[in-house]
């Protein structure tokens, strides 16, 4: 069994996106521009932000984080939206999920100029992935498949079940795997709440992705021998032994299912740093006006 090592793995790349910064600051003048908006004040959103611009900071990217409270009506957070994007110093910009109840996270969504949607949630960046042309891809998906791809984890005619349907890790990533691409050209299963006898479709996954939000929901006996297991749960279980008194734990039962695996994500350390890094990678097409010349 081989640990996946997400963190490392996301550090060798903002090294060489550092390298990239600073030959591209030399050449054009130009330093990559990421913008973030953060609504209110949930901890999982400040501590992915905070992240973010750690992150920013690391490669030479400039950050700006626009903070607002969660009273903020949808109309002006709209206004907000549209200021970035007319400012021309701004590559490419979030706004950090989930927002309060009040507002319309796809109204949100539909306002960000796909030029500049580094998140990769725009229809006009999801059909252009969809239809195999240069997109922005989605962050989680994008990390992944950066996962295979320098694990060197075959995925050409694999049977891939994806656990999960969101439009941000589900959906896209069942998209990607069977794209005529590396990786890619997979035979891809999209399973779900209503997918009848899941273990089934489970047992018979060379590469399995969960991305469910349900705590160890995966246990041994869904999991062949020898299957690659990519955890994208985040799950936090309360442990008063903790110093943050919670722990966090993955969709996928680590201690039982990775005797089982050829490779497996461990949870925290798996996806996650991935999923910064691939934003990184997002906003330095963006700056190098890669996806929409």
């Amino acid at each position: 069994m081989i640990l996946i090592d997400g963190k490392k793995l996301a550090n060798d790349i903002k090294s060489e996106i550092a390298e990239e910064v600073k030959a591209l600051v030399e050449t054009t003048g130009n330093t990559p521009h990421l913008a973030a908006v953060l609504v209110g004040d949930n901890p999982a959103s400040q501590s992915y932000i905070r992240n973010k611009v750690r992150s920013c900071e690391k490669v030479g990217f400039n950050s700006t984080l626009i903070e607002r409270p969660d009273t903020i009506t949808q109309s002006e957070l709209l206004e907000v939206i549209e200021k970035l994007n007319e400012d021309e110093d701004i590559d490419g910009f979030i706004v950090q999920l989930p927002l309060p109840k009040h507002i319309d996270e796809v109204a949100v969504t539909l306002a960000i100029d796909p030029k500049k949607d580094v998140d990769g949630f725009h229809p006009t960046n999801f059909g252009r992935m969809a239809q195999g042309l240069s997109a922005y891809l989605p962050a989680t998906p994008f990390g992944i498949l950066k996962i295979l791809e320098r694990y060197k984890i075959e995925v050409e005619g694999k049977e891939c079940v994806v656990l999960g349907r969101s439009n941000i890790v589900g959906s896209p990533i069942s998209i990607l795997l069977s794209r005529k691409a590396t990786p890619g050209n997979a035979t891809v299963s999209l399973c779900h709440s209503r997918t009848k006898d899941l273990k089934f479709h489970t047992q018979n996954a060379d590469i399995l992705i969960v991305a469910l939000g349900k705590t160890e929901f995966v246990t041994a006996d869904m999991v062949k021998e020898g299957a690659v297991v990519i955890d994208v749960g985040i799950n936090r279980v309360d442990d008063e032994t903790a110093k943050r008194g919670y722990r966090l734990r993955g969709d996928v039962k680590f201690d039982e299912v990775a005797p089982k695996c050829s490779y497996i994500t461990p949870v925290p350390g798996g996806v996650g740093p991935m999923t910064v890094t691939a934003l990184l990678m997002n906003t330095l097409k963006a700056c190098r006006n890669e996806i929409y010349k």
